[in-house]
């Protein structure tokens, strides 16, 4: 009262001392008994959501079998563990950190991290996670991060904070609030004075029915209808493999009316392999793919790990001194060799000048050049292949509302137009630097309004962070990743994108059915109290208690939307 904040704790007290002033004992304990119980069903409520976090926590084991310079064993705590040790996990154990397969193969379960029920196959190198399961045989790995920076940790961390987020309807929710209760509460004093003063009516009988609007002007259901909504979905998203960063993403996602979606790596496998390579008349092709191998050996873009793969397949390696590489992104590379300038990229990077039969490849196949101080020397032909579920996913998004679906592209308008005709894509735009991909997004947000773009990492940064909502795939093991995104999608799976949609949708309209009941059920209560036939205990029994039940127990079911779409 001394700060003029008329909250629900301040409505509850003046109704229990009013119900003692007016001799009344029974109804304030009620009262008192009520609310309490209703406050600790929110408490439940938002602690049921957050109980899967707590959950989280506890699959990383608490001990682990680290490997000794002798090969024997010792159990140390694994918070002892650091990047470099080797430890042994025997069938059935939790991995203990994230890390790579040093010795062994096996079966790993990694659902916890990326939401994906399928077991996949590790063999040496491949990286692993903290808090997955190995399923079959024994594997040593080798520790690349410490338990506090672990892939499973920075989730945990992250979705803690994402629950701290409003979302805007909350934020309204929350104003609303702060005006709506003093109105009330005005509109209660004016019920308790105006009939006894202007009609003579029975000064306790209408007191009494002030109190019960002034309980059931409480906001509890209203105040709790976002937030124990937006929990129960974060929650329920993470253990689906999906990381979403925050209320006001999780409702962005869900009013999302158009979609740019980057294509290697995301609509394509991004398993890029070299058809063929064509030398220029006079010139030795080991001699050239020997040159191309060793400057792309510098580069970690998915075309040059392609090339040099192609090269090694063949017995060529790198081994010539490279001088000014120089990597540009949806261009190529340039470097000296030698002396000698050598560039390696695409037809409008290399310059002009490309032999009129190595424009014959096959749909969807992309051209690299070989450009050097003699002139254009040999192309590369290179496919990807598509995502088998692509096309289904597009479809479903279709059906969903989500239009347009444009696809945006480094590639040339050939390779462009044939996957996108493929996959059913509304639009493609081809030959796009990753300023041009920006510019891309701007204008769709000024036609569209809200607009998520999907990408597969870091590239894809500047226009994830230019679109409404910002997603992407394949997240898991890329702290970067994970934490550029609004949300993340921890599996290489696209198809958790249409399940991340779907319970973006499905919480946005609980959250709005939820207000609605609380608003609906509030009106009803109070033109009952003020028509005298709803006491007290039922104010709060069924317009405090109940209300904040139900809204409870309809955000709860977000949990159990599954992944399947």
């Amino acid at each position: 009262m001394r700060t003029l904040k008329l909250d629900m704790n301040f409505l509850m007290s003046a109704a229990i001392v009013g119900a003692i002033l007016i001799g009344e004992p029974f109804e304030a304990a009620t009262l008192a008994f009520l609310f309490s119980l209703a406050e600790l069903l929110e408490r439940f409520a938002v602690d049921r959501g957050r109980r899967s976090i707590a959950r989280l926590v506890e699959l990383a084991p608490e001990q682990a079998d680290r490997l000794l310079p002798d090969d024997s064993v010792e159990t140390v705590p694994v918070a002892e563990l650091r990047p470099g040790d080797r430890v042994r996990i025997r069938p059935g154990d939790k991995i203990p950190a994230d890390g790579r397969v040093a010795a062994g193969g096996s079966a790993v379960n990694e659902a916890t991290i990326t939401g994906e029920s399928q077991p996949r196959h590790k063999d040496v190198d491949d990286p692993v996670f903290a808090g997955s399961l190995n399923t079959e045989g024994a594997l040593d790995i080798e520790v690349t991060a410490d338990a506090a920076h672990s892939t499973l940790a920075r989730i945990i961390q992250l979705v803690r904070e994402a629950e701290a987020r409003r979302a805007p309807i909350e934020r309204f929710v929350q104003r609303f609030a702060r005006v709506y209760t003093p109105l009330v509460t005005a509109g209660a004093v004016l019920v308790m004075v105006v009939p006894p003063l202007v009609f003579g009516a029975s000064g306790l009988e209408w007191f009494v029915r002030g109190l019960t609007l002034l309980v059931i002007a409480c906001p509890c259901a209203l105040v709790i209808a976002t937030p124990v909504t937006v929990v129960s979905a974060l929650t329920s998203a993470a253990r689906h493999g999906v990381l979403i960063k925050g209320g006001e993403h999780l409702e962005a996602l869900g009013s999302v009316r158009a979609l740019a979606v980057d294509k290697t790596g995301t609509l394509t496998m991004g398993r890029l392999r070299v058809t063929g390579f064509h030398a220029a008349d006079g010139t030795a092709p080991l001699v050239l793919l020997q040159r191309v191998a060793t400057v792309e050996a510098r580069s970690e873009h998915p075309i040059a790990q392609a090339i040099v793969r192609f090269a090694e397949e063949r017995g060529i390696r790198a081994h010539a001194q490279v001088d000014d590489f120089t990597a540009l992104p949806g261009r190529g590379v340039r470097a000296k060799m030698n002396g000698h300038d050598i560039l390696v990229g695409t037809e409008t990077f290399v310059g002009p000048g490309p032999a009129a039969r190595w424009k014959g490849a096959e749909p969807g196949t992309m051209l690299i050049y070989l450009r050097t101080d003699d002139g254009l020397e040999g192309v590369f032909t290179i496919q990807d292949e598509v995502r088998p579920e692509a096309q289904a996913v597009v479809a479903w998004l279709h059906g969903f509302g989500v239009r347009p679906i444009v696809m945006l592209t480094g590639d040339g308008p050939e390779t462009a137009q044939m996957v996108g005709r493929l996959i059913g894509v509304d639009e493609v735009r081809a030959r796009l630097l990753p300023e041009d991909k920006v510019h891309a997004v701007r204008a769709l947000r000024e036609i569209h309004g809200t607009v998520a773009m999907l990408g597969d990492g870091v590239n894809d940064a500047p226009a994830l962070a230019e679109a409404t909502v910002g997603l992407a795939m394949g997240a898991a093991g890329s702290p970067a990743t994970i934490e550029t995104a609004d949300v993340a999608l921890m599996a290489d799976d696209l198809t958790k994108l249409p399940y991340a949609v779907r319970l973006a949708r499905r919480a946005r309209r609980t959250i709005r059915f939820n207000i609605a009941l609380a608003l609906g059920l509030k009106l009803v209560l109070a033109i009952g109290a003020v028509m005298g036939v709803v006491s007290l205990a039922v104010a709060v029994l069924v317009g405090d208690m109940g209300g904040s039940l139900a809204v409870t127990v309809n955000a709860l079911r977000l949990s159990r939307t599954g992944s399947d779409s």
